[in-house]
C-alpha cells in the first residue's frame, strides 16, 4: 500500500468516526439537534459538521425535523441496527432465555455494552405486564446513574474503573455528589447480594437490579439488568426476588457464550 492510499484510508476512517460521533449525539431521546447544537455536543468545527450532516441528509441517516431546519434520525441508521440484530449470533443466543427471564419475573431485561460514558442496549426483553420502562434495542442510558452501568464499572479493572469513574465526576457537575453516593451503594449492595441496585437513576420510581457478564472468548464485559417502574417500589424486596433468577441467568449466559468470538 502506497503512502497515498495509507492516507486516503486514515482520511476515510476519520471521516467515519465522525460521522458516528453526530450520530451518536442523538442518544436514546431522538430529540431534533441544529448543526450548532452538534458542534457544541460534539466538539467538532461548524464546517465539518455542516457537511456531515448534508452529507448524512442525502444518504439517508438523517433528516429535516417536518417544517424546520433541525435533524433527526432518519431510517437509515435503524436498518444497520435491524441487520445487526437479525444477524448477530450473540443476540440469537441471548433473547430466548432474556424474554423467559422477563415473563417469569413480570419485569423488562436489558443486555448493554458501554459507550463512552453511556450504557447501549444491545437486547432488550419485556413482560407484558410492563407498560411504563419500554425502552429497547439502541437506547442509551447514562453509566454513572444506572445500574446497569454500575455492574459495568464494577466489573473493570480497578485503575480502568477509577478512569471511569474520574470522567463521569468531570462530567456530572452539580451532580456529582448524588451520583457518587449512588455508586457507593450500588457497589456495597453488589458485595452484599451479588447485584447492583439503582432507584430513580434514570426514570423516576423506576428501578434497576443489574449484574456483570463476561462475554465470548475476548471476555468481553457487558450489564445485564433486569428492572421496571413502580409506585413506590420495595426495592429490598424485589431485590431478594430478583437477585438469584438474574445470576443464574448471567452465569447461563456466560456459559452459552464462551465460544463466541465477536462483537457484541
Amino acid at each position: 500500500m502506497s503512502a497515498m492510499d495509507r492516507g486516503t484510508g486514515s482520511a476515510a476512517l476519520l471521516t467515519v468516526s465522525r460521522g458516528m460521533q453526530v450520530l451518536r449525539s442523538f442518544r436514546s431521546a431522538r430529540a431534533p439537534m441544529s448543526n450548532s447544537d452538534l458542534v457544541r455536543v460534539t466538539g467538532l468545527s461548524k464546517a465539518t459538521v455542516s457537511r456531515l450532516t448534508s452529507t448524512m441528509l442525502q444518504l439517508g441517516f438523517l433528516q429535516h425535523v417536518r417544517g424546520g431546519r433541525n435533524f433527526e434520525l432518519a431510517a437509515g441508521p435503524l436498518g444497520i441496527g435491524h441487520a445487526f440484530v437479525a444477524g448477530s449470533e450473540l443476540l440469537q443466543a441471548a433473547g430466548p432465555s432474556m424474554q423467559d427471564l422477563a415473563d417469569r419475573l413480570g419485569v423488562a431485561v436489558a443486555l448493554a455494552i458501554a459507550d463512552g460514558l453511556d450504557m447501549i442496549y444491545v437486547a432488550y426483553r419485556a413482560s407484558d405486564k410492563v407498560a411504563t420502562l419500554r425502552l429497547g434495542v439502541g437506547s442509551v442510558l447514562p453509566m454513572g446513574t444506572t445500574s446497569i452501568g454500575h455492574a459495568y464499572l464494577w466489573a473493570q479493572p480497578e485503575v480502568q474503573r477509577a478512569n471511569l469513574i474520574s470522567q463521569l465526576r468531570r462530567a456530572a457537575g452539580e451532580r456529582e455528589r448524588s451520583m457518587l453516593h449512588g455508586i457507593k451503594e450500588s457497589f456495597s449492595e453488589m458485595e452484599r447480594s451479588g447485584v447492583c441496585k439503582v432507584l430513580g437513576g434514570y426514570q423516576r420510581d423506576a428501578y434497576g437490579v443489574a449484574v456483570p457478564i463476561h462475554v465470548g472468548r475476548r471476555h468481553t464485559v457487558m450489564g445485564l439488568s433486569c428492572g421496571k417502574a413502580d409506585v413506590q417500589p420495595d426495592l429490598a424486596a424485589e431485590i431478594k426476588r430478583i437477585a438469584p433468577p438474574l445470576k443464574n441467568a448471567a452465569a447461563w449466559l456466560e456459559e452459552r457464550l464462551a465460544d463466541f468470538d465477536g462483537e457484541p
